[in-house]
């Protein structure tokens, strides 16, 4: 058909046939948008192509969107399980290596065309590139032809069916989750205290260092009848109310120091006002509550900070980030000029800037075109690592002078599944173009030792994250598809759950895994 000729025609209609085939439930399981990919193994099949221009177009895009998404959460997620994920991809990595040396030693297969295969069974771009160029021979990169379609798909079905396997309630690992993020913010409350401490009568708020001394934030004071916001020389005298607002250990720390806690309440004064406001304007962006100094210059106290869906304390030292959602108390004359400092436009939430991205994504390769030479042996990040080392650095750092990088999530979800899409459909053509040709010139039996590279390692990996170290099901899938350098994989997950807990696991364990493959592909090849 002429038609599939077009290479805009044929991606938009293995788009437009992905997506209803990827709709299409059975059993409650359904392959989403990762149907796209095997759409267009059957179109590469007989002969249709689409451009490898939109691999990379939709590699990048989808890369860097990860990685700035990821970046807030990737460096505390390092620190917090670093070490856990990094001995699971460790695992991984080591036991493909392994079942590949076997394939080598006792299956009498050529070196070169094992090396190519593991690669292709892991779907390593950069694996590969370090194969070719140490062993030499075209035999890699026949070896990863016949490994990476099994590869992509072995991935997809194996992460797609896991939750299923080990009878995991998705909704349940995705509680477990927003719990175990929000275990180091406990919960914010709010109590009223009478102040009967004799030791704090005719002190300042200052002099006391409340804040200091509870890690609580007093947000009002009543005198009598009168409620008025406090600054550092308010005096607390005898019978006066409080109103503290932090964790429960704060307010517990506020009883001992002011006195009993109090049923009274503070009646809002008609001086006083109360608002929700949004960080949406880019001077204070990435500035502390303490450089803003809002309590001395506007009478202003801001009592909450609530980011992606978790309330924080407030602290002189708290960084504010753009969409954070601040409840702030002052004087109604000092109100709105309040608001414009800290923006409070939602429309802005929607705006998307290209300028940060577009520098973003040439930074990123830039970096993944530098090569550190060690003797014999060389390594670059190569185009995939380098975007999402940079994203990741990028997404963490938030703002450089007026250059915001991080984006709002509907424009990144946006811009994610743009390139995904470009991605699944020019990746699975490609593949599929060579699939049969390379099964009937190898036979069966390299393509079985491909599904062993790519399968058994995966199980494994699971067996001990899960029955061992007891990890999130979530977790664990971006752990297998990082450590898989499977970006489909990710692609299949990322329709199963609204956290971002498997692309986290996945930026996390992408580079540890990479680095540790391209290690493997230079010591198989010395053997």
């Amino acid at each position: 058909m002429e038609l599939l000729g077009n290479s805009y025609f044929a991606l938009f209609l293995i788009i437009l046939i992905g997506f209803i085939i990827g709709r299409i439930k059975i059993k409650g399981i359904s392959l989403d948008v990762s149907a796209v990919i095997f759409v267009a193994l059957v179109f590469g099949h007989f002969g249709v192509i689409v451009p490898k221009d939109f691999q990379y177009l939709g590699l990048v895009l989808f890369i860097f969107t990860i990685g700035i998404q990821a970046g807030p959460g990737f460096f505390s997620s390092f620190k917090k399980n670093g070490r856990q994920l990094a001995i699971l991809a460790t695992l991984l990595i080591v036991s493909s290596s392994l079942i590949t040396f076997g394939v080598y030693y006792f299956g009498g297969i050529d070196r070169s065309l094992c090396i190519g295969l593991l690669t292709g069974s892991l779907t390593s771009t950069p694996g590969l590139a370090a194969a070719i160029d140490t062993t030499g021979s075209p035999l890699a990169s026949i070896g990863y032809g016949i490994g990476y379609p099994f590869g992509v798909i072995g991935v997809i079905l194996f992460v797609s069916f896991l939750p299923r396997i080990l009878r995991v309630n998705i909704k349940q690992a995705e509680d477990q989750y927003r719990h175990e993020v929000s275990g180091g913010f406990p919960e914010i409350r709010k109590r009223n205290f009478r102040v009967e401490n004799e030791n704090v009568f005719g002190k300042t708020i200052g002099e006391l260092r409340i804040r200091y001394m509870t890690k609580a934030v007093v947000s009002r004071v009543m005198h009598g009848d009168a409620a008025i916001t406090p600054v550092s020389d308010t005096v607390l005298k005898k019978g006066d109310i409080i109103k503290a607002v932090g964790t429960s250990a704060a307010l517990d720390r506020v009883r001992l120091l002011i006195g009993s806690e109090t049923a009274t309440e503070i009646p809002l004064s008609t001086q006083y006002d109360v608002r929700s406001l949004l960080v949406t304007n880019k001077e204070v962006v990435g500035k502390t509550l303490g450089q803003l100094n809002m309590l001395n210059t506007y009478n202003t106290t801001v009592t909450r900070i609530r980011r992606s869906g978790i309330d924080l304390s407030p602290s002189p030292s708290s960084k504010l980030q753009f969409g954070d959602k601040l409840i702030v108390a002052c004087n109604r004359e000092n109100m709105e000029q309040v608001v414009r400092i800290f923006g409070d436009d939602d429309r802005r939430l929607s705006d998307t800037d290209f300028l940060p991205i577009a520098t973003g994504i040439i930074l990123g390769i830039l970096v993944g075109k530098l090569s550190l030479n060690f003797g014999s042996f060389s390594f670059s990040l190569g185009l995939t690592g380098g975007i999402l080392l940079t994203a990741l650095v990028l997404g963490r750092t938030g703002k450089t002078g007026p250059v915001m990088w991080t984006m709002t999530g509907a424009a990144n979800q946006l811009l994610r599944q743009f390139g995904l899409l470009f991605f699944l459909a020019a990746v699975g053509t490609s593949a599929g173009s060579s699939l049969v040709d390379t099964f009937q010139q190898y036979g069966i039996e390299l393509f079985l030792y491909g599904i062993v590279i790519t399968l058994v390692p995966m199980l494994l990996t699971a067996i001990v994250a899960r029955y061992f170290l007891k990890m999130n099901v979530l977790t664990l899938l971006g752990t297998l598809t990082g450590s898989m350098t499977s970006t489909p994989g990710l692609a299949a997950i990322d329709g199963m759950t609204d956290t971002d807990a498997p692309s986290v696991a996945y930026a996390t364990v992408y580079p540890i895994a990479m680095v540790l493959l391209i290690v493997a592909v230079q010591v198989l090849s010395l053997i």
